[in-house]
């Protein structure tokens, strides 16, 4: 659907990833004029998805890379900042298992620190900072000394200026078929107006996004773009044709993980576990090529004789989907299918993007 603003938007995309969220922003009537990200792959990707917008690719944190950021934007007028900066800093596994996010120190997690320079040089009417609900939690170093929480800092810094509106939103509830729990902190400048965006009247379920699409057993390819099956350990395959939907391999009888002794491997009942068809998928993660992360296998259908099909991960078309992107869209051949995954899993879905932007009253 074509944008009805009167006036397009200019915007600045920080932590831009490859601009996965930035997708229908032209129907939004935003114009991503720059985009920046630290990783060369990224940018490489980005530039080839929006070859309109300019791309800075560099640590933002360096004065030097700001300044290259500032001198792409040039005289035109941004009038919004988006903002996703990474939140592996605030996993509550590995070094950071057990640890409160609020004694956490790790320098990831101030990275939307790194927005205000941006703020305070080039004063948009709009904002808007996305990250895990634990950002909330994190308390970041501000001030002589001071250690505040991020809407803490917001409200001293630009409360004077902004209205400021912080909310935790599920994709799952506009339109997009994964359940996604995203916190979105809006700065609106003072006068202007920005809408909640319109939820959905019911959540979309695979079955409904996917389920058209044809069955492929792992090492398969399909003659639907981007619809080729990952190939996976053939034990890893075993267990979970033996998996109903829904269901953990854990769960299993005889056919369960274990190790190459035959004990069976500790783990969690959502690991080595296929998706229901009755609900959105489950949060696509940076890791979802392999099995056994989180609620990562496609949810099969029944053959009939104890076994099940799809014994994998979703295709990269099945992925583009529950992300709200066009199946079919063109992907670089020169990025290794891991690689854009883990840059698809990073991103905002587009669609749930779009509908918070067009809350934005023009």
């Amino acid at each position: 659907m074509a944008c009805r603003r009167k006036h397009r938007i200019n915007a600045l995309s920080l932590f831009s990833c490859i601009g996965v969220g930035e997708y229908y922003l032209k129907r939004a009537g935003v114009d991503v004029v720059v985009a920046t990200d630290i990783d060369s792959r990224r940018c490489r990707v980005h530039g080839q998805l929006y070859p309109s917008t300019k791309t800075v690719c560099g640590d933002i944190t360096s004065d030097d890379v700001k300044r290259d950021v500032l001198k792409a934007v040039g005289r035109k007028k941004i009038q919004m900042i988006i903002s996703t900066p990474p939140c592996q800093g605030m996993s509550s596994v590995g070094k950071n298992k057990g640890a409160a996010l609020s004694d956490i120190d790790d320098s990831r997690n101030y990275l939307i620190l790194e927005t205000f320079p941006f703020i305070d040089s080039l004063s948009p009417d709009y904002v808007i900072f996305e990250n895990v609900p634990q950002m909330l939690k994190v308390k970041m170093p501000w001030g002589d000394g001071e250690r505040l929480k991020i809407l803490e800092i917001l409200e001293a810094k630009y409360g004077g200026v902004y209205d400021i509106k912080c909310d935790i939103f599920n994709s799952g509830d506009y339109g997009v078929p994964q359940t996604r729990e995203r916190v979105f902190i809006r700065l609106c400048r003072k006068g202007l107006s920005w809408h909640d965006p319109k939820r959905s009247e019911k959540q979309v379920t695979l079955r409904e996004a996917i389920g058209n699409l044809p069955s492929i057993e792992p090492g398969e390819v399909s003659a639907l773009k981007n619809h080729w099956a990952r190939l996976h350990p053939a034990n890893q395959i075993e267990w979970l044709r033996h998996t109903p939907t829904g269901c953990s391999a854990f769960m299993n009888d005889e056919y369960y993980p274990r190790k190459s002794n035959g004990d069976k491997i500790k783990g969690y009942l959502n690991c080595y576990k296929r998706m229901s068809w009755d609900q959105p998928s489950p949060t696509v993660t940076m890791r979802n090529e392999i099995m056994s992360s989180q609620d990562k296998v496609h949810p099969g259908r029944s053959l009939g004789n104890g076994l099940w099909s799809d014994a994998r991960v979703l295709t990269l078309r099945e992925l583009l989907i529950v992300m709200s992107l066009p199946g079919d869209m063109e992907l670089p051949n020169d990025i290794s299918d891991t690689a854009l995954r883990q840059f698809i899993g990073e991103g905002v879905p587009p669609l749930m993007m779009k509908k918070i932007i067009d809350g934005i009253e023009l």
